[in-house]
C-alpha cells in the first residue's frame, strides 16, 4: 500500500501538475489512513463505505477541523479514483461519501489606512512621512511587500519568480501558480520603484557576488523561501502594530476586494488571481457587497 500511494504522489507530482504542498498534504492525509488501516484490521483495497465512514467519523470525534476532514476526505476520493483506473481494485468506497459543510465565511483583508502602515514598515518614509534610513534587507521586504499587495501573489509564487521573470520596463511579471500554470500580472508604479530600488541596489549586495536565478534573496544570497516570507510579515504586522494573526494570503484578499471595489470586472481579477473557476473568484463580489452594505446603514438616514 505505501508502494501504491507513492505511485499517485508521482502522478500528482508529473501528471497533473500539483504542487508540492498539495502531493506533501495529500500523502500525510493517506499514510494517516493507511495507519489508521492497520490498527483497525481494513484492507484498504476491499475497504467499504461504512469502513471509511467510520474512519471520518473518528476524525471528528478527535476534533479534527472540518477543513482538514473534507482535505482526507479529498485524498481518499482521489486515490480509490487512480485505483479503479489502474485496476488495482474494483471498489471505490469514497465517491459514495459526503465530507462535514463547511461554515461559509468571507476572506479578511487589510483596509486602507492599515495597508498604509504596513506598507511604511519597511519603506523610505514612515507612516508619518517622515524620512528613514532603509538597510538593504529593508529595501528587499519593502519590495516583496509592495509585490504582495500590487499583484495578489501567493507566497510560494512570490519565493519562486525568477529575475528573468520581471520586467519593471514594461510594469509586469510572470507568475507560476498552481499547477506550474502561467500568468503574467500588471504592477502599479509604486511597486516598480520599490522592486527597482531593490533590484538595482539592494540585491546585488544580499548576493555577495554570488549568483541566483530567483528575484527575492535571503541576506545570505540564496533564494528567499517561504517561511523566510512569512517571518518577516509578522515582523512587519508586530511593527505596524496590527493583528498578527493576519498573513501573506490576506494581501491577496486585499488585491481581489480592492480591484473589484474600484471598479475591475471579475474576470480580470480572476486572470491576475489565477483561478481556474470564476465562482472561486466570485467570493470577493459577496465581500465588496458587504462593504457597501455596512457603508449603506452608516449613511442611510433610515437605516
Amino acid at each position: 500500500m505505501a508502494a501504491l500511494v507513492d505511485g499517485f504522489c508521482d502522478v500528482l507530482r508529473f501528471e497533473r501538475n500539483a504542487s508540492a504542498h498539495t502531493v506533501r498534504a495529500y500523502r500525510i492525509d493517506l499514510e494517516d489512513f493507511l495507519r489508521w488501516s492497520v490498527r483497525e484490521g481494513v484492507d484498504p483495497l476491499i475497504a467499504t463505505h461504512r469502513q471509511l465512514r467510520r474512519y471520518l467519523g473518528e476524525l471528528d470525534r478527535a476534533q479534527y477541523s472540518r477543513t482538514t476532514i473534507n482535505r482526507r476526505l479529498s485524498a481518499l476520493r482521489g486515490f480509490y479514483r487512480w485505483l479503479n483506473v489502474t485496476g488495482t481494485t474494483d471498489e471505490d468506497p469514497a465517491s459514495v461519501l459526503q465530507g462535514p459543510k463547511q461554515p461559509k465565511s468571507l476572506p479578511r483583508v487589510i483596509k486602507a489606512s492599515d495597508m498604509v502602515r504596513l506598507l511604511s514598515v519597511y519603506g523610505k518614509r514612515d507612516a508619518e512621512g517622515h524620512p528613514r534610513e532603509q538597510s538593504y534587507a529593508d529595501m528587499r521586504n519593502q519590495a516583496l511587500l509592495e509585490f504582495l499587495y500590487a499583484c495578489g501573489a501567493r507566497v510560494s509564487e512570490a519565493s519562486g519568480l525568477l529575475e528573468a521573470d520581471v520586467n519593471l520596463a514594461c510594469a509586469q511579471v510572470k507568475v507560476f501558480g498552481k499547477g506550474s500554470k502561467e500568468r503574467i500580472i500588471p504592477l502599479h508604479a509604486m511597486a516598480v520603484s520599490s522592486m527597482r530600488s531593490y533590484a538595482t541596489v539592494a540585491r546585488p549586495h544580499l548576493l555577495k557576488d554570488r549568483s541566483c536565478a530567483f528575484f527575492f534573496v535571503s541576506t545570505r544570497g540564496n533564494r528567499m523561501g517561504t517561511d523566510a516570507m512569512r517571518k518577516m510579515f509578522k515582523d512587519a504586522l508586530r511593527a505596524a502594530g496590527l493583528d498578527e494573526t493576519l498573513s501573506p494570503h490576506t494581501m491577496r484578499h486585499t488585491f481581489a476586494t480592492d480591484l473589484l471595489e474600484g471598479g475591475a470586472d471579475l474576470r480580470s481579477v480572476q486572470e491576475m488571481l489565477g483561478h481556474a473557476s470564476l465562482s472561486t473568484t466570485q467570493i470577493y463580489t459577496h465581500l465588496s457587497a458587504d462593504r457597501l452594505k455596512t457603508a449603506h446603514a452608516q449613511a442611510h438616514p433610515r437605516s
